[in-house]
């Protein structure tokens, strides 16, 4: 039996902001029971859903140094289907309505969480092999692992995985403070180990010290390694490549698949696709008040609105796309300079474009189910799930190829009928305008070519079940 602990600031269906979230509660759940037992350890955030909270039992409680103080660790146990979620206790951290805020209160917080979460294992009497660290907020694990905790026989010979969702964010302040949050000791804030530009990162830390690094797709995993993707952590990650995984993130498909999904207007399949999405886009285009015509050309945007988003293209070249007969969804909110954008352009093309600067999970999947087409056109993407959605509805993604995004859409070839959505190379907002030109040809001039596009969308796999064999396979060579 191997055992495994996966650390993160955030887990589904507990307390979401993204991606990392649905990893860290959907991969657990999907290893063979028999052959391996995962827990999850994350903070009792004070802002948790009520329901979850009153079925949460006491465990145990302690006291830890951290830095030149003392700290209350209170352990706080539920099981969710079927497994294990430790909740580590301490008002004075894990209040407030938001999980993550001012960074430097952020850094003192997740110091404590990371050695908080090796400190309980002895009391909850779970000694794993692996300890499967996520984000920059869990980086300061293999690096207590390693040094801290290295003396203590019970944490001999436990390994330890760092997973990186997104390069941007590093956990970096300066080394003093890092230093006494945190209690590491001075020989540890160096260029070889968690200094940074004079600065300390918690994430680099991670790096250093972890027996093996994953990523969320392939192309990330080699794009983090050029100067342009690597945040400043491209050598670090060239002299790691050896120990560098990237395996993509799977959606969970008793959520998002259009055949039992009961968000949507008109459920459908591989063989019912034509008339079902139909009917689910009069319904999104009755909804959002847009004139009601099925042989519209309908593109949906599902996103976070911020500049890593390639919304900016959409910008340089927004008055071209919407042409007649071009429809155009936007759901999600961010910075306000593209909030501000899109519903700009809503008043310069009511009928045409409906911008809804929000987010709703309802409204997300009735856009993956009504539209013909998603846009993804990213500056980067370590993973994505937009595309993965929108290959399940058959809703074909326009991407970028970055990241996720290149490894996960293949780009449609007229000549020998392969594809499952459009892709452009550079961050040109031409070539975005091009290629969704391109798709609009294909999509009213040669239908049938489109129809089996939409089919071979739907059938590909991403599912959790792939992924979770690939990290089987890490942890086996581990």
């Amino acid at each position: 039996m191997k055992r495994v602990a996966y650390i993160a600031s955030e887990c589904v269906p507990f307390i979401k902001t993204g991606g990392l979230a649905d990893v860290v509660g959907t991969l657990p759940k999907k290893f063979n029971r028999s052959e391996y037992d995962v827990r999850i350890i994350i903070p009792n955030y004070m802002c948790l859903p009520e329901k979850y909270k009153k079925n949460m039992k006491y465990i145990t409680h302690f006291h830890m140094d951290i830095g030149w103080k003392q700290q209350y660790v209170g352990v706080m146990y539920m099981e969710y289907e079927g497994v294990p979620v430790y909740f580590i206790d301490n008002e004075y951290y894990f209040n407030g309505f938001n999980i993550y805020g001012d960074v430097k209160w952020d850094i003192e917080k997740f110091c404590y969480f990371s050695k908080a979460a090796l400190s309980i294992l002895p009391s909850i009497g779970f000694r794993p092999d692996i300890v499967h660290c996520h984000d920059w907020q869990a980086g300061l694990v293999p690096v207590y692992l390693k040094t801290l905790f290295a003396n203590n026989p019970f944490y001999q010979g436990i390994k330890s995985v760092m997973t990186i969702h997104n390069l941007q964010f590093q956990g970096k302040w300066d080394i003093k403070t890092i230093q006494e949050y945190s209690g590491l000791p001075s020989y540890l804030f160096t260029p070889d180990k968690l200094e940074m530009n004079k600065d300390a990162s918690m994430l680099k830390g991670g790096l250093v010290y972890a027996d093996k690094i994953t990523t969320v797709s392939n192309t990330y995993a080699h794009e983090i390694q050029t100067p342009y993707f690597g945040e400043g952590l491209d050598g670090l990650l060239q002299a790691r490549w050896q120990s560098l995984w990237g395996i993509v993130n799977g959606i969970d498909y008793d959520v998002f698949n259009p055949s039992k999904d009961e968000k949507i207007a008109a459920k459908y399949n591989t063989r019912t696709y034509k008339k079902g999405k139909a009917k689910n886009k009069l319904a999104l285009q009755k909804e959002l008040g847009l004139p009601e015509d099925e042989n519209v050309y309908m593109m949906g945007i599902v996103s976070r609105l911020t500049d890593q988003k390639g919304l900016d293209l959409i910008d340089h070249i927004m008055n071209e796309v919407m042409t007649d007969g071009t429809q155009l969804v936007v759901l999600g909110t961010g910075d306000r300079r593209y909030e501000e954008m899109f519903k700009y352009y809503e008043g310069f093309h009511p009928a045409k474009l409906s911008a809804n600067i929000y987010f709703s999970d309802e409204l997300s999947h009735k856009i993956y189910a009504g539209c013909d087409a998603i846009l993804v056109p990213s500056r980067f993407e370590p993973c994505g799930l937009t595309q993965l959605m929108a290959l399940k509805y058959g809703s074909l993604p326009i991407v970028r190829e970055t990241g996720g995004l290149k490894d996960t859409v293949e780009p449609y070839n007229e000549y020998d009928g392969t594809g499952t959505g459009f892709s452009f190379a550079n961050y040109d907002a031409r070539e975005l305008l091009n290629t969704i030109n391109y798709s609009k040809h294909i999509y009213f001039d040669d239908r049938p070519a489109w129809n089996n596009m939409v089919k071979r969308a739907m059938e590909q796999d991403y599912s959790w079940d792939k992924s979770a064999k690939l990290y089987e396979q890490l942890y086996n060579e581990i």
